[in-house]
């Protein structure tokens, strides 16, 4: 379901597994990210009138609460099957990809997910 070899997910890869006791597994066929819960996924689908649309190039990540609704309006998120109701949202990627927005997503949803330990160690990096 993916290429490892995917540049997009290079430049996930290298942002999701620079925090803090960060790993990667493949988790439904998908790339994912997690401490002790998964805090990004590359790649999702939706389903739309009965049929699968993939987005293999995405990213997947838990929004802040505050920054949510932003995200909804904005054409390149979408509501990932299964992960939706939990209030996942994925961000489609391409060659325009702003790459700060990126790891601003995944330090978002790093900070929901990752036990608070993990949390401090990221905080003392960035002083």
């Amino acid at each position: 379901m993916f290429d490892d070899d995917d540049p997009l997910l290079g430049r996930v890869r290298a942002i999701a597994l620079a925090f803090p006791d960060a790993a990667e597994k493949v988790s439904h066929g998908r790339p994912a990210f997690f401490t002790k819960k998964v805090f990004g996924y590359y790649g999702a689908s939706v389903r739309t009138d009965g049929e699968w649309i993939p987005h293999d190039h995405a990213l997947v990540i838990v929004p802040d609460a505050d920054e949510a609704p932003a995200l909804r309006d904005d054409p390149r998120v979408f509501v990932p099957a299964y992960l939706g109701p939990s209030g996942w949202l994925g961000v489609d990627l391409d060659a325009d990809t702003d790459w700060d927005e990126v790891a601003e997503l995944l330090d978002a949803s790093y900070r929901l997910t990752a036990p608070k330990r993990a949390v401090a160690a990221l905080d003392a990096l960035d002083p």
